[in-house]
């Protein structure tokens, strides 16, 4: 699986892998690896969290400043959408049509600017601190609804990977990772969920039947042991899951109407935004789709022109569409960020320029699950640098996504020496987003 480098040589982790099933049941074995930590409003009842991976530019997507010097200003235009006085980038025309349904966050700020410190707080809602790892959104939304999730389902689903951490929840709650973004009209066979090899599901069934009788033998050994729950739980939820037709035919894109899936494009990202509503309307309760390279120290307007503003513009006006034409949308937030935003005035690293790291203004977006769409929060100065009046923070945001998901933002979890901790430790809900 590729792995995106980012400029300061990041990595995003070691996102989790799940092997093939020739050999045994391998989501067993991924659940099992990740317990051993070996793998690194109106309420809504499901979300989609898309994460933009470099720090998109803010004043070349959705916090256009035409009137700033022209060493500020960039390459691009502003365009009205379909809600009078909010304006986007004219490379965001199918957005642009879908204004109604979103609620645009300017202004949002913080001061970490480097790409894991960045990724980690927009992430969790919490800045990173070294003594603790805090989790991921949908870390803590599974955490939340175990008792709820389907059981034939994983509860929380990567396309193609998540840059949300398990944290001091533990790895139980971590997500199912694709490993891989999907391709129009064909299967999509996710490893450890669907069976290869020539693996079929009766010998499945007559392996879990001999672990079971395994279980039996050693369960008067020791009775007490930990690590023995974990592994039947674990193996539990690996057969529920590979044995599910709902849940093989959930990740089958090819199957969804030629009609509905056309304008999500061929692209990977497009695709995951396919899936994922796919998912979604299956049962799957979280899922993260990530989108990179967005890291555009140089060419920044050329690579945002030909490929990530289209690609962002198909894939999410179709999610939002899709989610809309299904009855999904009020049911599920969908929360898009970068890490950061990039600075405001453009740097001389080529001939064209770029822009560089700037977490001091940003923007992010919100929709549905109860948010109000057709509305734009906030705003910045008049070349984009800073908040003109307060703004929001990271927090703030996340404490407003937490409120969508009828979760209490101020809900206190234990680690596992007893220290007490906050969902979100410094963020408040924005009341206008719900009104």
């Amino acid at each position: 699986m590729a792995i995106s480098l980012t400029c300061d040589g990041a990595t995003r982790r070691d996102f989790l892998k799940v092997g093939a099933v020739g050999a045994g049941l391998s989501l067993s074995g991924f659940l099992r690896m990740a317990s051993a930590g070996e793998v690194k409003g109106a309420k809504a009842t499901s979300a989609i969290f898309i994460n933009l991976n470099g720090g998109p530019s803010h004043m070349d997507t959705f916090d256009l400043k035409p009137d700033a010097p022209a060493e500020f200003r960039g390459a691009f235009n502003p365009i009205k959408t379909n809600v009078p006085g909010m304006e986007i980038s004219e490379h965001l025309p199918k957005l642009a049509q879908c204004g109604d349904k979103f609620a645009l966050l300017r202004g949002v700020t913080h001061t970490l600017g480097a790409h894991e410190l960045g990724t980690e707080y927009v992430n969790s809602g919490n800045r990173p601190i070294p003594s603790l790892e805090y989790p991921g959104y949908g870390v803590v939304f599974t955490k939340e609804n175990q008792d709820t999730a389907p059981k034939d389902l994983p509860p929380f689903v990567a396309i193609p990977n998540s840059s949300q951490r398990a944290g001091f929840l533990g790895v139980q709650y971590a997500p199912l990772n694709t490993g891989s973004t999907p391709r129009p009209g064909q299967p999509f066979n996710v490893r450890g969920i669907s069976l290869s090899g020539g693996v079929t599901i009766e010998e499945v069934e007559r392996r879990q039947n001999l672990l079971a009788d395994l279980d039996k033998t050693f369960a008067g050994v020791e009775k007490e042991s930990q690590l023995l729950t974990g592994l039947d739980r674990f193996s539990e939820q690996a057969h529920a899951i590979i044995t599910s037709r709902r849940a093989r035919e959930a990740f089958d894109v090819s199957k969804e109407n030629p009609k509905f899936a056309e304008p999500f494009g061929a692209e990977g990202f497009g695709q995951s935004c396919l899936l994922a509503t796919r998912l979604i309307e299956s049962g799957v309760r979280f899922c993260s789709i990530s989108l990179g390279g967005w890291d555009t120290h140089g060419t920044n307007f050329t690579t945002l022109k030909t490929r990530l503003c289209p690609t962002l513009d198909t894939g999410l006006s179709a999610l939002l569409n899709g989610l809309s034409q299904k009855g999904l949308l009020e049911s599920t937030v969908v929360f898009v960020t970068g890490e950061f935003g990039r600075t405001p005035k453009i740097n001389q690293r080529s001939a064209e320029g770029g822009r560089d790291h700037y977490p001091r203004c940003m923007f992010m977006v919100m929709a549905g699950g109860g948010v109000k769409g057709g509305q734009v929060l906030g705003e910045s100065d008049d070349k984009a640098t800073m908040p003109k009046n307060e703004g929001f923070s990271p927090a703030d945001v996340a404490a407003s996504f937490y409120q969508a998901l009828g979760i209490d933002h101020t809900k206190e979890y234990h680690s596992n020496t007893g220290r007490p901790i906050m969902i979100v430790r410094d963020g408040n809900v924005i009341p206008k987003l719900f009104s």
